[in-house]
């Protein structure tokens, strides 16, 4: 009972210090509102959730239930992630845990309090959305009979599991020193793609077919299969399956077919169990671990030595001393560049050396990575002071606080195009359009960065962001990819640019005066 007691007030403070600001339950309802797309009416010319060629289920609550659980299980799984991860750093770092650690409290109790305490968030955030699906499938009116066994069944059995795995995650990543900042981000981001694709290939989409088990961890193979066993109207022998995301309808319209009811089997039950036994098995392997990641805080000594190999650093900014704005713009480049580890310095270079000498192909993906290595300074150099508190110390000088702001914005944006210089020459002679969208995407990067730093307080946000992009660019699609469709790259972020500085002008201001 001590030790229960020991958990449910942890898990407490812990929610208190999650939900006590306006941001993040304006954060919940932004998302709950995004779930109203996922419910087109008929009329409309897409599908988020279809099975077959173009059908999909009345809005029952069974399929209003199915539709929110897959999309969570898919989405939020990655974008829980950088919503929630972050607790058990603040508590080493302000160290909390070293007064943690001197009462009765278990180390297995806090690491539960902790995961208990993000799948609280992962539910409000998928009660909300379950809510609006409840509007919709009264507005909509295909199904107005409401079941909140059927609505809540689908998001239990598939979602639960995988979110309970993002969960875990977000413990190792924040007890893992090299994992807890930028780098971790970018990690996590890689391993929610390999585990997205986990399974697929051993799928067989025909009609009767087994499940491979465990099958995939966001449960979408459970939902194909069971779904080709019990979807009405089926031809025998056709192929069924599962697509989630947008799809254009090209003008046709949507096969509509009645889906109440779930029938889950024990193979199901068994799958998902197993995902959610992985994701307890792996809280359970962080105990032994919790006191020798809780030492590494900082290695004060290891950034010293490190910046001690960058003497020539000194040589190329000695030039900036000569005035006060200057001597301010190299000591942020050297905060910036010093405690940058030798493989950093390393890939950087690799990435310009492919600009200037690889393929045409190969540079726009070069540029991608280049940002990639730089997009911890875009959204975290504005918040130096407010992670360290001494904003008190630092804006003492006169007008400190706006030549801070400018200096910072030069440092940032500098870096978007110096990372990218080789590429911008090379395309300023063969394609001059693809050259100026990397410049504007430089820059609104680098302001976005800033932007949304100072509005969410933490660099996770635009850093999901960014990874999504880079992702989609490298498979071609637009934002970050500067070669396709340059000059329609280049309007969608000048377009943005007005609002990304007027939150940074609005958000600085804030941000230091706390």
């Amino acid at each position: 009972m001590n030790a229960m007691r020991a958990v449910i007030a942890l898990l407490v403070a812990d929610l208190r210090q999650r939900l006590r600001t306006p941001r993040f339950w304006l954060l919940i309802a932004g998302l709950a509102g995004l779930m109203w797309w996922c419910f087109p009416a008929v009329d409309r010319d897409y599908l988020t959730v279809s099975v077959g060629e173009g059908m999909r289920g009345r809005y029952s609550s069974a399929w209003i239930g199915m539709v929110a659980a897959l999309i969570y299980s898919s989405t939020l799984s990655l974008a829980g992630f950088y919503l929630v991860r972050g607790t058990v750093v603040r508590d080493l770092e302000t160290r909390t845990w070293q007064l943690l650690v001197a009462t009765t409290m278990s180390r297995g109790g806090y690491l539960l309090a902790k995961w208990l305490s993000h799948m609280v968030v992962f539910g409000l955030l998928v009660g909300a959305g379950l809510a609006v699906g409840l509007v919709a499938q009264v507005l909509r009116a295909e199904d107005l009979r409401i079941d909140l066994v059927e609505l809540v069944k689908p998001v239990l059995v598939l979602t639960l599991p995988s979110l309970a795995l993002t969960a875990a995650f977000a413990i190792w990543f924040d007890l893992v020193p090299w994992l807890r900042r930028s780098a971790g981000n970018v990690v996590f981001f890689v391993v929610w793609v390999m585990l997205l694709s986990f399974g697929v290939s051993q799928a067989e989409q025909a009609p009767g077919a087994q499940l491979p088990w465990p099958g995939d961890p966001h449960g979408l193979l459970v939902a194909e299969y069971d779904l080709s066993h019990a979807w009405p109207m089926v031809d025998a022998g056709k192929e069924l399956g599962l697509s989630i995301g947008k799809q254009a309808l090209e003008g046709k319209a949507p096969v509509l077919l009645d889906w109440t009811q779930w029938a889950i089997t024990s193979a199901t039950m068994q799958a998902r169990s197993a995902w959610l036994g992985l994701a307890l098995l792996l809280l359970a392997l962080a105990i032994p671990v919790l006191d020798r990641c809780a030492a590494h805080v900082g290695s004060p000594g290891k950034a010293h030595g490190d910046g001690a190999r960058l003497r020539w650093l000194d040589a190329v900014l000695s030039p900036l001393q000569r005035s006060r704005f200057g001597a301010l713009l190299a000591a942020e480049l050297r905060l910036v560049l010093r405690p940058r580890k030798a493989w950093w310095w390393l890939a950087i270079l690799t990435a310009m050396g492919v600009q200037a000498f690889a393929p045409d192909k190969a540079v726009a993906v070069a540029i991608i990575a280049a940002w990639i290595l730089g997009m911890d300074v875009f959204a975290r150099l504005v918040l130096r002071e407010h992670e360290t508190h001494t904003a008190a110390l630092v804006f003492t000088a006169p007008r400190m606080r706006a030549r801070m702001l400018w200096v910072r914005t030069i440092v940032v944006v500098g870096m978007a195009w110096i990372v990218t210089l080789p590429g911008v020459l090379r395309l300023a002679a063969v394609h001059p359009q693809a050259a100026l969208a990397t410049l504007a995407t430089g820059i609104s990067l680098a302001l976005w960065g800033m932007a949304t730093g100072v509005l969410f307080r933490n660099g996770r946000m635009f850093e999901l962001v960014v990874l999504a992009a880079a992702y989609v660019g490298v498979q071609g699609g637009l934002l970050l990819n500067v070669v396709i469709a340059p000059m329609t790259t280049l309007q969608w972020h000048l377009l943005g640019l007005p609002l990304a500085l007027a939150i940074l002008a609005l958000g600085w201001r804030r941000l230091e005066a706390r």
